[in-house]
Formats: structure tokens, C-alpha cells, sequence
């Protein structure tokens, strides 16, 4: 998600997959005693449990929709349960727009239908809130 240095090349990926890193990274962040409750059990890694832990401490454990990039997620408790779509344009892909005249009153034409859904403009428009929500609770305790 946010951790593009995996993405540079292999020796980078390696190195910023290390568990003895992100076990490090934890216990700086969260101390010692989160670090021992939150341990990783069976096929999780210590990088998993980081990702989860800042997005509990950025988003909050309720259920959650949360935009990351372009992209949306259903999230509870700081675990991803759903990938809800992205507002990146797909290759060939048909643009959507929302034009309220159009949208509301079943006027368009049959590429506009093969538009995402209504739920998916909620979904994303509820997402977009909940990220200006934070942007602004940020901007007024800073």
C-alpha cells in the first residue's frame, strides 16, 4: 500500500520485507507491551501486523471506508475485508462522471450504463469524506 520501496528491485524488496525490521519498527512505534500482545500468530508477518496497527491508529477500529491512493477499502478493525474499486481510469475504460441531471433523471446513453453503479458513487463519495474528515481533525489539532 504505502510502502513503495518494495517496489524499487529486489534487493530493496528483500530488505524491506526483513520481519526483524518491521519488529523494530513496531516496538519504536507502539513499545515493547504492544509488541508482545500484538505478536504475529501463524502465517502473519511483523509487517502485516505494522500495516494493520497504523491503519487501527490512523482510521479507528470501526467499520470503515478508507481511500489509500486511488483505491478504496472496506476496513474493520484495521483489517482490509473488502477491496471496494478505484477511481483510476483502466485502460479503454469508459469515463464516469457523475452529471447529476443525467444520473438522476435516467437520461444517458448505454456507455454511460456501463458506468459504475450508484452504490459504487456512495461508496467512494463516503470514502472521500471520511478522508477530509481526518485532513481537517489533523489541520485543527496541528
Amino acid at each position: 500500500m504505502g510502502f513503495c520501496c518494495c517496489k524499487v528491485c529486489r534487493k530493496w524488496k528483500g530488505l524491506a520485507s526483513d520481519n526483524n525490521l518491521w519488529s523494530n519498527l513496531f516496538r519504536e512505534r507502539w513499545g515493547g507491551d504492544h509488541a508482545m500482545f500484538y505478536a504475529p500468530v501463524g502465517s502473519k508477518s511483523w509487517k502485516d501486523v505494522y500495516e494493520v496497527q497504523d491503519r487501527c491508529h490512523r482510521v479507528g477500529l470501526g467499520l470503515k471506508i478508507i481511500r489509500e491512493g486511488g483505491d478504496y477499502y472496506l476496513v474493520h478493525q484495521g483489517e482490509i475485508q473488502r477491496y471496494l474499486g478505484s477511481r483510476r481510469q483502466r485502460k479503454g475504460a469508459i469515463s464516469c462522471t457523475l452529471d447529476s441531471q443525467r444520473d438522476f433523471n435516467g437520461e444517458g446513453s448505454q456507455e454511460e450504463g456501463s458506468c459504475r453503479g450508484i452504490l459504487d458513487k456512495i461508496l467512494f463519495f463516503i470514502g472521500d469524506l471520511e478522508v477530509a474528515s481526518t485532513d481537517a481533525k489533523r489541520g485543527r489539532v496541528l
